[in-house]
């Protein structure tokens, strides 16, 4: 019991430590959300375009293309973009845009379809985004970014574009808040994904999220983004934040535009795309994945030496109890910040309260997968998206290994 008590007990300390301030975190994070739904309706709306890149149609992507052009905002126009011809989306997407205009009546907001085509040395979403930038509208005050498998609200767009009124904030974002679906998996992923969410705040450490994130058109164009970030990466957001820290701006995190989105898939899928989110954040935030591994480490070998402690004959009458309590602090600790996002949910999406309780119920499951995913991602620098593998080479190369079938 000696050298795993030992070692224990200062692990455990910091762990419980660490939990507690992060559940802290979480209150706090609560209380933005809160604070900033009961805000007064914003008034800075200008003419704005929205670039939402497409590639295949998933569940939903009827629903949220009318949302998308269905937004309670004055003036906007909406650039959807393809890679090509063949993508699936492309006959969905002009079908009905064309639809629009049947009436003879010139339909609000404005709507183009671009085709990109194919680039070879970046990311075939940075690509569309780069190929979508050129169709704007030049009368564009505001450049919006958006994924069309992500469920906006109808006042999602003045919501995001409003924080830009002030000068002194260069980009406003919002993040992806997974639903629970009807499957374990699609539950895990929830749990998982909203630990990153709750990360956004009031400080000066938020990151933009490519799904959801407003520029000032002329911020966008004077920083070079598309030229000098965007050139030669996969990642649109993290480009857009290096980009932002670069220029000495500020990134606001706005908890009206979360945006829902639910995905139902195997665990070998799911493991792929978490792992994948990682191996990204490695190669272009190398500081949070070492941030992160040491948590997750500190986190997973705390539980083993634990397990390990009470398992020993040589353990106490005395250290068992102690062991046990520990251990236990934490688990609660953990589902504490859990529930707090099953309340961050009701208070952002009142209408989609089932299957809430898996945010704190799974929790003690993240840890582990997350630091599967850090160790993976020390590994390797290659990710699949959508069917085109990559290999991150650096944050300003990326090398496409194999190419998508569309």
């Amino acid at each position: 019991m000696l050298w795993a008590g030992k070692i224990f007990f200062v692990t455990g300390a910091l762990l419980v430590l660490q939990s507690a301030l992060a559940l802290f975190d979480g209150f706090r994070f609560l209380a933005l959300v809160r604070r900033r739904l009961r805000g007064t309706p914003a008034t800075y709306a200008p003419f704005a375009a929205v670039l939402i890149p497409c590639k295949g149609v998933d569940a939903g992507f009827d629903s949220n293309v009318e949302a998308f052009l269905n937004q309670d905002y004055p003036n906007y126009q909406v650039v959807f973009i393809v890679a090509t011809l063949e993508d699936p989306a492309y006959d969905k997407l002009r079908a009905r845009l064309d639809g629009r205009l049947t009436s003879g009546i010139i339909p609000k907001p404005q709507a183009k379809l671009v085709v990109a085509g194919i680039a070879e040395g970046r990311g075939e979403k940075v690509n569309n985004l780069c190929r979508g930038i050129e169709a704007v509208d030049q009368s564009a005050e505001v450049l919006v970014f958006a994924d069309i498998d992500a469920t906006p609200s109808p006042d999602w767009l003045v919501a995001l574009v409003a924080p830009l009124a002030n000068h002194q904030i260069t980009v406003s974002t919002g993040f992806r808040w997974y639903l629970p679906g009807e499957g374990f998996v699609s539950r895990l992923r929830a749990a998982w994904d909203t630990s990153v969410a709750t990360m956004m705040g009031e400080h000066d450490h938020n990151f933009a999220w490519g799904g959801s994130m407003a520029i000032r058109a002329a911020d966008f164009h004077k920083m070079g983004i598309a030229k000098r970030y965007w050139a030669n990466t996969v990642s649109d957001d993290y480009a857009m934040t290096r980009a932002v820290r670069e220029a000495g701006g500020k990134i606001v995190f706005v908890p009206k535009c979360l945006v829902a989105s639910r995905k139902e898939s195997g665990l070998r899928e799911f493991l792929r795309w978490t792992t994948r989110q990682i191996i990204v954040t490695r190669v272009y935030a190398a500081h949070l994945w070492r941030m992160g591994l040491a948590a997750y480490l500190l986190y997973c070998s705390t539980f083993i030496l634990g397990i390990v402690a009470l398992a020993m004959p040589s353990a106490t009458a005395y250290h068992r109890p102690a062991v046990a309590a520990i251990l236990l602090v934490v688990l609660l600790l953990g589902a504490g910040k859990g529930y707090i996002r099953t309340r961050v949910a009701r208070e952002v999406f009142p209408m989609e309260t089932g299957g809430g309780s898996c945010y704190w119920q799974l929790s003690p499951l993240v840890p582990w997968i997350m630091l599967a995913n850090f160790i993976v991602a020390g590994f390797t620098r290659r990710i699949e998206w959508r069917g085109t593998e990559y290999e991150l080479v650096s944050q300003d190369q990326v090398r496409v290994i194999r190419k998508s079938a569309i």
